[in-house]
């Protein structure tokens, strides 16, 4: 389903969606907390989040990533007789804002994202569809086995979320209601069989083992597949109500939570801490400051404020921002 601008509905909610799942992790890794409680004994709390947060939604956010890459380059095609050159000013301008966010947390994602895209989703634009296909799973499922996970796997996840793109997936999900399904009830036990892999492996292991980041893709898989199915109910369309317009502004809000963690640690001082409880409660407070802000920002305004700055670098002008109310109709 598409909105008024042809965005697709599903998409910017299943952003919203993993950008508060990552905001969690983000939140500990900024914040430097403890990890352990003894040597070799992981703090409780965190141990259970690290199952359910860590590695499960940055694939999804990546993958999303590769997809909005190549339906951008459609669109600008449409628009212009130099699409990659676009493209290319584009991921340069996140590349910049990334080397600045980068400043303020070093384990920040646009500027690894924007030079992966310039050099491996850039050239792979132009491959069969089922190249990237197969490029794209051997970069994932072949690196999580062989590697490991962390940003070893944005360069497949990338390169999944353009071939999906290229087999019309975004476009046709409403057509694709028992494939999603049957896809769920594959990855859901098989994220949880790994998941207690994962949980079981001995701390001191854990660096070394496949388990998390198969856990984490297969979690990824199943929380992707599990939210699109829920979007389909009458309480998803209540979800989709909060989530879309934080997906809408992921960037604006990825941003702003550095901002919002950094305000928050000295008063709450998270550091070398094992208040897990409390990182919760911050988590709950950000999202639920970003869902109404978010939702109340783009009632007057076409895009976040990082998003238009991102836009007008993207074309080199001066874009349209603010909503124009409808004319009034007299019968």
């Amino acid at each position: 389903m598409h909105n008024e601008a042809g965005r697709i509905h599903e998409l910017d909610a299943v952003r919203g969606f993993a950008l508060c799942g990552i905001l969690v992790v983000n939140i500990w890794q900024l914040t430097d907390m403890a990890e352990v409680r003894a040597p070799g004994e992981m703090v409780p709390l965190r141990h259970l989040l690290s199952v359910l947060f860590e590695g499960r939604f940055f694939p999804i956010f990546s993958f999303l990533f590769g997809l909005s890459f190549a339906l951008f380059l459609d669109g600008a095609a449409q628009r212009s007789d130099r699409p990659r050159l676009i493209l290319v000013r584009r991921l340069v301008a996140l590349g910049v804002l990334g080397l600045i966010h980068h400043q303020f947390q070093p384990g920040e994602a646009l500027l690894p994202y924007a030079l992966v895209g310039l050099v491996i989703l850039l050239p792979a634009a132009s491959l069969p569809r089922l190249a990237v296909l197969v490029l794209g799973l051997a970069g994932t499922v072949g690196v999580a086995v062989t590697l490991g996970g962390g940003f070893g796997l944005v360069p497949g996840l990338f390169l999944l979320g353009l071939a999906a793109a290229r087999y019309d997936l975004a476009d046709t999900l409403d057509e694709r209601g028992w494939q999603i399904a049957a896809l769920f009830a594959l990855a859901l036990p098989a994220a949880v069989l790994t998941a207690m892999w994962e949980y079981r492996t001995p701390y001191l292991d854990l660096l070394t083992s496949n388990a998390p980041p198969i856990a984490g893709l297969l979690g990824a898989l199943a929380y992707l597949t599990g939210l699109l199915l829920v979007l389909r109910t009458e309480v998803g369309a209540v979800l989709s109500e909060v989530l879309e317009p934080m997906g809408r502004m992921a960037l604006t809000n990825y941003v702003c939570a550095t901002a919002l963690i950094l305000l928050a640690e000295p008063h709450l001082r998270l550091s070398d801490s094992d208040k897990y409880g409390m990182l919760l409660a911050l988590a709950a407070a950000i999202i639920a400051i970003q869902a109404i802000a978010s939702r109340t920002w783009l009632k007057l305004f076409r895009y976040g404020p990082l998003e238009w700055i991102w836009r007008c670098l993207t074309w080199w002008e001066l874009v349209p921002a603010r909503r124009t109310p409808e004319p009034i109709r007299y019968l």
